[in-house]
């Protein structure tokens, strides 16, 4: 195996993006739509290499902080009154993130009006606010439903109407110099508006290594975490308890590196799923748990089209995956589950059944040796993991615990005012 791998952050960042509009087909695109607007705003501006690149980062993540579909939806369709709050969440979480830093004050002020700005439009941080404001605000009036060729002339109108309220004047008139031909609108609402981005976007030539990835990694835990209490920690303690497992059963460190990773974000589907499932207190039905089966489907959707992370898809979108085939999504049997797959396998369990949840209490060494090792003996987990699992188990808990302290410490410092 290669030492390291390097990902583009363009296609990476893309593709995270794409994952949190997933949720609803009033969200699909929403954030690539944005960003291709205020794109097509910062060349018509003359802006620098770095202005674009900071403007379609801040676009293409700007609901970063709007961490559960209800909270999207309601955002996008103007009931939500304190919209300030996913803007500050936002800015918090790219704040001390490098290669992303640079756009979190653009995503803190991007539903403020220009009539509240006391600052000039000439200021950097004026403008570039201002065309994601205007970019997001065209984007939540498009109706799904109606050809955009027979509503854009509205949208325009309603656009222009808020010219020296809402949007500073100078920033409607560039807008309408780039929206007057229908191509603008065609391409807006293309299927092809991912790759046109992936291929033509800004910020080509940033390739990250597997450090930078990690670290980007934890970004999008933490998105994927903090959409509840109950789950705000859980993504670190399955990273923290693969990643030693790895290490103990004798990957390589690379492979206990992209372990991490891939505990991380193997639940990057959860984003698509709506928090009334999620925290639920009882039982789930049919019907919803119909809807938590897929989170794994979309996990696997969603990394597998990054470069280079094919081997992370594998191992975090098959935790639920059982050796004899019973598991879900994608009923692999034992021939199709490798070590990484089947040492996170594990750790999901081991690291749920520690945990609080809305229906029980963490669970005692010995429920949850008594659950695992069912699940063992009935060839459903890989006995060899088990085993190395209880054989370690107080070192395995004791830096399980510390990484998720350590989570949680953050969560409840800044988000836990959101719950």
């Amino acid at each position: 195996m290669r030492r390291n791998i390097t990902v583009n952050l363009r296609e990476l960042v893309l593709s995270l993006s794409d994952a949190m509009d997933l949720a609803s087909p009033a969200l699909t695109q929403h954030q690539q739509r944005t960003a291709f607007v205020v794109w097509e705003m910062g060349k018509a501006a003359r802006f620098s290499t770095d202005r674009l690149e900071r403007i379609f980062k801040a676009a293409l993540l700007h609901d970063i902080g709007a961490f559960s579909l209800e909270e999207k939806i309601a955002i996008r369709n103007y009931e939500v009154k304190n919209v300030d709050d996913h803007c500050i969440r936002g800015e918090h979480l790219l704040i001390n993130m490098p290669w992303l830093k640079d756009a979190a004050k653009i995503i803190r002020f991007h539903h403020k009006k220009w009539q509240s700005w006391e600052d000039s439009i000439q200021s950097h941080l004026v403008l570039e606010s201002q065309f994601l404001f205007l970019a997001d605000s065209l984007e939540r009036e498009i109706a799904r439903d109606v050809f955009i060729l027979h509503q854009h002339e509205n949208i325009i109108s309603k656009i222009k109407s808020l010219s020296g309220t809402f949007f500073h004047p100078q920033v409607v008139d560039l807008f309408l110099s780039v929206s007057h031909h229908e191509g603008f609108w065609l391409d807006l609402v293309s299927q092809r508006l991912y790759s046109h981005l992936l291929n033509d976007g800004p910020f080509a030539k940033i390739e990250m290594d597997l450090s930078d990835i990690s670290m980007l990694s934890e970004l999008f835990r933490n998105i994927i975490d903090f959409r509840s209490r109950f789950t705000s920690t859980h993504s670190s303690g399955v990273a923290a308890s693969a990643s030693m497992l790895a290490r103990i059963f004798g990957l390589t460190n690379t492979e206990v590196m992209l372990m991490e990773v891939a505990g991380n974000l193997h639940d990057m589907g959860k984003l698509a799923i709506p928090n009334s499932i999620l925290d639920k207190p009882g039982k789930l039905t049919k019907e919803e748990m119909s809807v938590m089966k897929s989170h794994t489907y979309y996990s696997y959707f969603v990394l597998s089209s990054i470069g280079e992370f094919k081997q992370i898809a594998e191992w975090a979108a098959y935790h639920h995956e059982k050796l004899d085939g019973s598991g879900y999504p994608f009923q692999c049997t034992s021939a199709e589950l490798n070590t990484g797959a089947r040492i996170l396998m594990v750790a999901d369990i081991f690291t749920a059944l520690v945990e609080d949840r809305p229906y029980r209490n963490g669970m005692t060494k010995k429920e949850i040796d008594q659950i695992i090792k069912q699940l063992s003996d009935s060839s459903l987990l890989d006995a060899r993991i088990v085993k190395l699992l209880f054989e370690n188990y107080g070192e395995i808990y004791s830096y399980v615990i510390e990484k998720k302290s350590i989570a949680r410490e953050f969560y409840e410092k800044q988000f836990a005012f959101i719950h």
